[in-house]
């Protein structure tokens, strides 16, 4: 009986271990981010970053998250957003 269990409890770590693997992939991360610029939120996820990265391409830049972007890049993503797309944001002024 105690190797029994002892498998069992191997494969139900095994388990435990490997579903963050596995789920991550397929997960989308949402979040609001402020644009002082304008004064209004876009929710940034997968939709975001599509014109995010067509952003950086444009302008030739290497991959940077947004949040580590100095202010005048940010401010010029946000100019450059608001002539772009569909505009996605919340108009909340928090």
């Amino acid at each position: 009986m105690i190797g029994k269990n002892k498998f069992f409890s191997l494969i139900l770590l095994a388990g435990g271990l490997a579903t963050p693997l596995i789920t991550t992939g397929c997960e989308h991360h949402y979040y609001r981010v402020y644009d002082p610029y304008y004064s209004d939120y876009h929710t940034w996820g997968p939709d975001e970053d599509v014109y995010y990265r067509q952003w950086l391409n444009e302008r030739h830049y290497e991959y940077r998250e947004y949040s580590k972007l100095d202010k005048d890049r940010q401010r010029d993503y946000w100019n450059w957003r608001h002539s772009h797309g569909d505009h996605d944001h919340d108009h909340d002024k928090h």
